[in-house]
């Protein structure tokens, strides 16, 4: 193609464009719409681009959709009249004329002088107020083409409404229709005033309905409240033509469980047949209960359960997220000492979880949780969708009570929402610390005395593996000499082999057992180690003071300092915890003890270090640990010492050393193990024999 033949192109494109803008259709704004269009037979879509900029008039077209659209969605008083109200104007139809007005800020202007301003026989405000009403008009129609029905609750006054029983405090918001704020009576926060558990600002909740087209989010619109009794309240949408929405609460007297119900009535006409779910979106900025930030935050992160399988969680440490594409029973946003979960009548059909840790130099907030989840719909049901909200402490019998009777036919296993360690350590937990603890609760109400009868109890129940702990080391130490007289006769590594098979025929004559000292103690680790992962999850303790610890569950600090110094205060923080000081010195006391009774206490000056240096790593890491839980340890320590005393008084050696002494002139039958370990030893030994020959002759 060449130069002419394009130029060409271009001036008859011009031609043609240029043709096309003179002769195109004015429009009258006047021109009426006829109002069939709008109420009768299929109502026509009132889109975005039928809606002029606001200007010096609303065209007949617009007046024309606004009635129409009146007729169609309004409610219809005692007269037929249709009516549609909001804050900002009041409009009422009746056939193809409008009544009413347009308020902007404190003016009131007659709608019909928004049609013609120029036939008005009043004086209209200025042109500025006139055009913000005619805005308003066209924004009302917007939101009737996407919201319908649920338009005339875009505006409106936040109210709230409060339901409490002996526990806890609700309070409903009619933006949303959801709890805004949730008070727990019986628990105090270290800011002041009582523990709340979420608030208008941090928490949210809604549920998503879809059409064909549109997406309706229960946020945006302000519900109606009505008091159906003192622990019921509905929260309802009246959508005209015999539809309506609502969310009915319950509260359940004397208990931390709410019950939400979706209910309906004729939402056929608004919403298809072929919507099958409805979504439902939380999010809460999870606010600090605790003074201490450390354990508050490691304890708090996303739970859920799947239906009929186990309870899992989103990482505690770190951002974390999940997309859950199985059934779940149960969401729920658990703090260290306080959870909110929602529990699915049915089931959550899917989820997608996310998790934030926020930053520390916020000071009042931990993580931003999220979880948007779908749930089964029909337009056609009266109560499509229903939920127990549980709203309270994370205390194990009551949580435990909740998972065995709010929904008898599921183990909701609640009480996960206690973290109590692995399987092992949760069993301990939950069949001996816990029934104890609770029962000692009922007797007593210091629960620093009830630390220190609990510590006795275990100590009871270990006594016997305590007691053949130190029958065993007291017998190596006895032998302790003979050991010795070995290691001199048989020295070098070249007797290795034979230094220990005198050594275990003399442990195998005296009737002793190196091993029998350490598993007592291993049988000890797990209810130690039960004990640890109880003390952090013990709400019980929260706020209970005991000597100079204000808090139980807090670390018990005595000297505190400001400013950050590396590594120390990531791992020891700003303080000195006096019962984990106590721990760490009776710790050291109980090595030395350990290591002087023990008959290898000089062999080994290194791992003789290594002991005491234990204690005070200790220090470190359980500085920052709640007072309840060093206590307890410090308990423990200087029982084990006091028993050890009273060991030494009560068993005597002498009396020891003659039964050791007796039993080694009698014939002993060897075991199969010793048997085969001696057995062992020979053939290494005859095998070492063999090498240094070798080693001998290629030295020749």
């Amino acid at each position: 193609m060449d130069k002419n033949t394009m130029l060409g192109l271009l001036l008859m494109g011009a031609v043609i464009l240029g043709f096309m803008w003179l002769n195109k259709p004015e429009v009258d704004p006047n021109s009426p719409m006829p109002q069939e269009q709008l109420t009768s037979g299929e109502e026509k879509a009132i889109t975005d681009n039928e809606l002029a900029s606001p200007a010096d008039s609303l065209t007949q077209a617009e007046y024309n959709m606004l009635a129409g659209a009146i007729k169609q969605y309004g409610v219809a008083d005692s007269t037929g009249r249709a009516m549609f109200t909001t804050t900002d104007m009041s409009l009422s139809s009746d056939g193809r004329n409008i009544q009413g007005y347009v308020k902007v800020d404190t003016t009131q202007i007659n709608i019909n002088y928004l049609l013609t301003p120029e036939l008005s026989s009043v004086q209209l405000p200025p042109a500025p107020v006139m055009n913000k009403a005619i805005a308003a008009v066209k924004s009302k129609l917007r939101d009737l083409s996407q919201y319908r029905g649920f338009a005339r609750y875009l505006h409106g006054s936040d109210t709230k409404v409060k339901l409490e029983n002996e526990l806890v405090s609700i309070d409903l918001s009619s933006k949303g229709g959801a709890i805004a704020r949730a008070e727990l009576k019986k628990y105090d926060s270290y800011r002041g005033g009582n523990v709340v558990v979420c608030t208008p600002d941090n928490d949210s909740y809604s549920f998503i309905l879809n059409s064909s087209d549109r997406e309706f989010d229960t946020r945006d619109f302000y519900f109606n409240p009505v008091q159906e009794s003192d622990s019921t309240v509905l929260m309802s949408l009246d959508l005209g033509g015999g539809a309506s929405f609502g969310l009915r609460y319950t509260l359940v007297p004397d208990s931390y469980i709410v019950k939400l119900d979706v209910v309906q009535k004729g939402m056929e006409s608004v919403i298809p047949s072929s919507v099958v779910t409805m979504d439902f979106l939380w999010h809460q900025k999870m606010t600090r209960q605790e003074k201490g930030r450390m354990f508050e935050e490691r304890n708090s992160a996303i739970y859920y359960k799947y239906a009929g399988g186990d309870v899992e969680n989103l990482s505690e440490a770190k951002n974390d997220d999940e997309e859950v594409n199985e059934r779940i029973k149960w969401i729920g946003f658990k703090n260290q000492f306080f959870s909110m979960a929602f529990i699915a009548k049915n089931h959550f059909n899917r989820a997608d979880l996310k998790s934030q840790v926020l930053d520390k130099l916020d000071p009042d907030y931990l993580k931003e949780m999220d979880a948007v989840a779908t749930v089964d719909y029909s337009a056609s049901e009266s109560n499509p969708a229903s939920f127990d909200i549980f709203v309270g402490p994370n205390l194990y019998p009551m949580l435990s009570s909740l998972s065995d009777n709010l929904q008898p036919g599921d183990d909701l296993e609640l009480t996960r929402l206690v973290p109590l360690g692995w399987t092992l350590f949760r069993w301990i937990n939950t069949w001996i610390i816990i029934p104890v603890f609770e029962i000692l609760g009922k007797w007593f109400t210091n629960y620093g005395i009830i630390i220190l009868l609990l510590t006795i109890f275990i100590k009871l129940i270990i006594f016997p593996f305590t007691y053949k702990s130190y029958m065993s080391q007291a017998k190596m130490r006895l032998l302790n000499p003979e050991i010795q007289a070995i290691n001199e006769k048989y020295p070098g590594q070249e007797n290795a082999m034979t230094r220990q098979q005198k050594t275990m025929e003399l442990y195998s004559r005296a009737g002793a057992n190196p091993m029998a000292g350490c598993l007592p103690m291993l049988l000890q680790m797990p209810v130690l180690i039960a004990m640890f992962t109880f003390f952090p999850s013990c709400i019980e303790l929260r706020g209970e003071s005991f000597l100079w610890a204000k808090d139980l569950s807090a670390p018990d600090a005595i000297i505190s300092w400001t400013g950050h110094i590396p590594l120390v205060t990531e791992y020891f923080g700003n303080h000195l915890s006096l019962f984990c000081l106590l721990m760490t010195v009776t710790n050291i006391i109980y090595t030395k003890i350990t290591m002087a009774s023990q008959a290898s206490s000089n062999a080994m000056p290194g791992m003789k270090w290594m002991m005491y240096l234990m204690p005070l790593m200790f220090l470190v890491f359980f500085n920052n640990y709640a007072a309840g839980l060093s206590y307890y340890y410090f308990l423990s320590l200087l029982i084990t010492i006091i028993q050890t005393y009273v060991f030494r008084h009560v068993v005597s050696e002498e009396k020891m050393r003659a039964k050791m002494a007796e039993a080694a002139k009698k014939p002993r039958k060897k075991s199969g193990f010793m048997a085969r370990l001696e057995e062992a030893q020979r053939q290494q030994q005859a095998a070492l024999r063999e090498q240094q020959k070798r080693q001998k002759g290629n030295r020749r």
